[in-house]
């Protein structure tokens, strides 16, 4: 049995991710990143506040433990800063492949090796082969890779996809025979 941490971002590919992990006989602990939830930052694109509750209900449901961890100051630095200076010099930089290089599969994952987790596990669209490189998700509509191909092989190596080989219409199906809230 191997110690995970499932990021649960409270919608259904996290929260499946760790029903079936938790089906294959693993301990798993749910956390959710608090990235933003400055509200006059997030009207009208962001629902935060109703992710997190459902990442609870969600690790209710599996009887797991969960946590939030605040990456607030390092996503702010990381990525906002950049986005915006990026952009004022006329670029257009695509903030989700920096928060997922520098923030989710750097930060968080070092955040989760310190919770004693010996993997990290999301629900992205994609597959690692044996060497632990990134391949394409099986669903050509959700596939993730590119978000995810800037990050470091050597991440990979304590990453898992546990929804990367299912079609999304497979994902909620399994969902709600697991009666997950985000079914």
């Amino acid at each position: 049995m191997r110690k995970l941490v499932v990021g649960l971002s409270g919608g259904v590919d996290s929260s499946l991710s760790a029903a079936l992990l938790k089906e294959q006989g693993h301990e798993v602990l749910g956390v959710h990143m608090q990235n933003w939830s400055d509200p006059q930052f997030l009207k009208g694109c962001s629902k935060y506040p109703e992710d997190r509750r459902d990442a609870v209900r969600v690790a209710k449901r599996l009887g797991i433990p969960f946590e939030v961890v605040d990456f607030e100051k390092e996503y702010r630095r990381i990525v906002i800063d950049y986005f915006y200076g990026e952009y004022q010099a006329g670029r257009t930089p695509n903030p989700d492949i920096l928060c997922n290089r520098e923030i989710k599969f750097k930060v968080f994952l070092e955040k989760a090796m310190t919770l004693g987790a010996d993997f990290l596990a999301t629900g992205h669209y994609c597959r690692l082969d044996p060497e632990a490189r990134l391949l394409k998700g099986i669903d050509p509509d959700k596939d993730q890779s590119y978000f995810l191909h800037a990050v470091k092989q050597e991440a990979f190596r304590k990453v898992l996809f546990p929804v990367g080989h299912l079609l999304k219409n497979e994902v909620r199906a399994l969902a709600r025979k697991h009666q997950l809230a985000t079914a």
